[in-house]
């Protein structure tokens, strides 16, 4: 009987030991040795996405070339909302979470989409108040933008509520409004969107875009050198 129970507490203490090492040897694999492989191929073939894919403006990250930012007003006294900076392209609406809810305006605490069918009451609601917007923003004197012509990713979210990109469509809409605001000529702003547009990719990826913060970028220069 003492044997059998030796026998026993000898095979409970290699398991022990046996698990005790695996444990070791997977935490260096997976816990150290994987990451740093990875990290390593990451910095060595991919370094800028693998960094974040920063954009920089004078000698400075400015955002991220995947991630959507707002430009907006300073607020006014006992304003709640901020007002968008006419002066600058617009990305999409931002509230993919709802109105009521923390990610209104490219937040980063939260993302989603609405979640509302398109027959939601609500969605149209959202969608009616946005397009009556942006005619009303976009039109200026000898422009006057034709609501039938408002693009679809003008009016809605994207499905993380964060995307950095626009239509070439949308992105034109605003010229006019972004050239009168800057007093620069039209034609040199709707060069810097053209510019600014990237086709599918691979060629039949996806569909043509612009990056709204890099353009807002090359706008910013173009203004420096009036």
């Amino acid at each position: 009987m003492l044997t059998a129970m030796n026998n026993s507490a000898t095979h409970t203490v290699r398991l022990l030991g046996a698990g005790l090492r695996a444990l070791l040897v997977l935490t260096l694999v997976t816990g150290a040795g994987y990451p740093l492989v990875v990290t390593g191929v990451a910095q060595a073939l991919f370094r800028d996405r693998a960094d974040g894919s920063e954009i920089t403006a004078d000698g400075r990250a400015v955002g991220s070339s995947l991630i959507g930012q707002p430009y907006h007003l300073p607020l006014k006294k006992g304003q709640e909302t901020p007002e968008p900076d006419p002066r600058w392209f617009h990305g999409r609406p931002a509230n993919g979470l709802g109105t009521n809810e923390i990610n209104t305006r490219y937040r980063l605490v939260l993302s989603g989409a609405t979640n509302r069918s398109g027959g939601s009451e609500e969605l149209v609601q959202w969608v009616t108040r946005a397009k009556a917007a942006v005619v009303e923003e976009n039109s200026v004197p000898g422009f006057q933008v034709d609501p039938s012509g408002v693009p679809a990713d003008a009016v809605t979210s994207s499905g993380s509520g964060l995307d950095p990109h626009i239509s070439p469509a949308y992105a034109a809409l605003q010229v006019h409004r972004v050239a009168e605001r800057n007093g620069l000529p039209v034609e040199e702003v709707g060069q810097l969107v053209e510019d600014h547009t990237e086709g599918r990719t691979l060629g039949f990826i996806g569909e043509p875009r612009v990056n709204v913060l890099e353009l807002n970028i090359a706008l910013q220069d173009l203004v420096a050198k009036q």
